[in-house]
């Protein structure tokens, strides 16, 4: 399969692979253990110039596509999920927004310090009664002059506790469903951000999501992404497709992880023996592996069909939900039944693989639930309204 890259993309790969061998996958039981920021394996990542990939050249990157980004996502996940997540926004992350729909002065403001992995990212959409229903937000925005004053509380924003500039998705005051929802872009920790609450969670422990409170923050105009308008749904529309490069970056983790639990019971099949042979030789086992091969090969040829799509940067809708499905139930399925193949080693935290299941639990929630994908998918697959709102 990897005869399908260009020899660029398989350099790529391969330094990817390098540095997760040799740097990331050390560290990983560390920060699970820890549940510190992966700072120290960040920058080993930055050091090769992995982290700027995928930004325009204009803005200091070397304009490589999201394909490319998804690669390096797989490679890094494969040794350590953590320092992927903490990669994955610098990749395929919120800044495509910026890039696609950011004024120029703002692009030059922020985007080159994403290229040089001093900016880091983090989005602000989901509320404590604003999950799947997206559009239940009650984060507003109350005109100010020519700008406006955000009140509302966020929350599971992804790394928020170190980033350094946060798109918030909040509403027009007054407004209501999928009308006068609007973006708006926080730097630093303006007056009237509250501090953030890092919830403890099952995996992906290296990387925290946060709770935030906004108290009335001034919104400059140039920090405006999309205007919130009263009777347009054009915000929601944005909302749905800003998450989809992110919703590739999510399915490269998975695959990732799908590989490292495969690799890891591949190489204990080898190595056991019992009743006198090897694990390998057991025809009950042989064909587990060929299940999770083959649900890994699948979730990695989805991936880069729905990397592959799509303008600017932003996928096709269905090609990502088709990837972003069938990769949060392969990592799942995959990670458990590389459990069960090491018996209670695979129970115990002393091997990595009880981690990959962990971390495997999360990534299918981020980005929209499986049984939201399904909704969607479906609905464009009949031809119908998706919405789940009781009329």
């Amino acid at each position: 399969m990897w005869a399908e890259l260009t020899p660029r993309q398989r350099e790529i790969r391969e330094l990817a692979r390098e540095v997760a061998v040799r740097e990331l996958r050390p560290m990983a039981a560390h920060w699970d253990e820890t549940e510190e920021f992966p700072r120290r394996t960040f920058e080993a990542v930055l050091e090769t110039g992995l982290v700027g990939l995928t930004i325009p050249r204009q803005y200091g990157g070397q304009g490589e596509s999201l394909l490319e980004g998804c690669i390096v996502v797989e490679e890094l996940a494969r040794a350590c999920l953590s320092t992927a997540m903490s990669v994955q926004p610098f990749l395929n992350g919120p800044w495509r927004a910026i890039n696609v729909l950011g004024t120029e002065e703002m692009k030059n403001r922020l985007l080159p310090g994403v290229a040089a992995g001093t900016n880091h990212f983090a989005i602000a959409m989901s509320e404590p009664a604003a999950g799947s229903a997206g559009t239940d937000l009650r984060a507003t925005l109350t005109p100010d002059g020519d700008g406006f004053r955000l009140t509302g509380t966020k929350c599971w924003i992804t790394g928020g506790h170190v980033a350094d500039t946060i798109i918030v998705f909040a509403r027009l005051a007054g407004t209501a469903g999928p009308y006068g929802i609007g973006a708006v872009v926080l730097t630093g920790r303006p007056d009237g951000m509250g501090e953030f609450h890092i919830d403890p969670k099952m995996g992906i422990r290296g990387v925290a999501e946060c709770l935030v409170h906004f108290d009335d923050v001034r919104i400059d105009p140039e920090d405006v992404l999309v205007l919130p308008e009263e009777h347009s749904k054009k915000g929601t529309g944005i909302l749905v497709n800003q998450f989809n490069p992110e919703r590739c970056g999510n399915a490269a983790m998975c695959t990732g992880l799908g590989q490292a639990a495969l690799d890891a019971s591949v190489g204990h099949l080898n190595a056991r023996h019992q009743f006198g042979r090897s694990l390998a030789e057991f025809q009950g086992l042989q064909w587990k592996v060929a299940d999770m091969a083959l649900d890994v090969h699948v979730s990695r040829m989805l991936l880069w069909r729905a990397a592959r799509s799509g303008d600017g940067g932003f996928p096709d809708q269905t090609e990502t939900l088709m990837a972003k499905l069938h990769s949060s139930e392969m990592v799942q399925r995959v990670t458990n039944t590389a459990i069960g193949i090491h018996g209670a080693r695979g129970y115990s935290r002393r091997w990595p693989v009880e981690r990959y299941f962990r971390d495997g639990r999360g990534l299918a929630m981020g980005g929209g639930t499986p049984e939201v994908m399904r909704n969607v998918l479906g609905a464009q697959v009949l031809g119908v309204s998706g919405s789940q709102r009781r009329k």
